[in-house]
């Protein structure tokens, strides 16, 4: 699980049936300072994020397709869980 920031959207005119209704949004991973990294990943989007949110993913096949109600095996490896407000670090 990590936090990145929506930076994109995808899409697909042919996909796989798993990604019916569902919007894939493209989400650079973040340090633990909030700046980006080079690492992404396109994700669904399970809580109407949208660009420049910064969210909370899952980066488990499994347990993305359980979030989703779909088991078995699919082509859906991460997931974005939550829009996060506000995060406080304390050393």
């Amino acid at each position: 699980m990590y936090m990145g920031r929506v930076t994109g959207s995808v899409v697909s005119t042919i996909q796989h049936p798993l990604f019916d209704g569902r919007k894939l949004l493209l989400v650079t991973r973040l340090n633990l300072d909030g700046s980006p990294t080079s690492a992404y990943d396109i994700c669904l989007d399970d809580v109407q994020a949208g660009v420049g949110d910064v969210v909370l993913v899952l980066d488990e096949g499994s347990s993305a397709r359980q979030i989703i109600g779909k088991s078995g095996t699919g082509p859906a490896r991460a997931i974005i869980i939550g829009i996060v407000d506000q995060v406080d670090a304390h050393s």
